[in-house]
């Protein structure tokens, strides 16, 4: 456990290597039915500034929005009040090189179901592991 300081905590930063052509693996993190393979049911649309939901199970439905778009390379979107998720892929010789960045921690903030970003940071940094795994098997799959 890291002793920060104050305010912002470290970005979730996790990547993965897809044997998988980087349209298909764009395919799979930028649109509704790709997202919702791997990730959770939501309302997205491929579309700069589209306002959409990611159904969080018991936490509900999280209000999104499409911050940034440059396919297929870069996808940047709000998540909840607090937090931006960027997808970004890069193609290499074997396929797809996927990072995914969970950003918007702060120490002193509570997310929107009352929880310290501290304790969902750590849960999240553990989550994205397998929610990524999940990823590899749908787009090798």
């Amino acid at each position: 456990m890291t002793n920060e300081a104050h305010g912002q905590l470290e970005d979730v930063v996790k990547t993965v290597s897809l044997k998988a052509p980087i349209g298909k693996v764009w395919d799979a993190v930028a649109t509704a039915e790709g997202i919702a393979a791997w990730f959770m049911p939501n309302t997205f649309q491929p579309v700069l500034g589209h306002e959409f939901h990611l159904n969080a199970g018991p936490f509900g439905q999280s209000p999104c929005k499409v911050l940034e778009l440059d396919p297929p390379h870069r996808l940047v979107f709000s998540w909840d009040k607090d937090w931006t998720v960027t997808f970004q892929l890069e193609e290499t010789e074997e396929g797809t090189k996927f990072t995914l960045t969970h950003g918007g921690w702060d120490a002193d903030t509570a997310t929107a179901f009352g929880e310290k970003h501290t304790v969902v940071r750590e849960r999240m940094a553990g989550g994205w592991v397998g929610i990524l795994q999940k990823l590899v098997q749908v787009v090798e799959g």
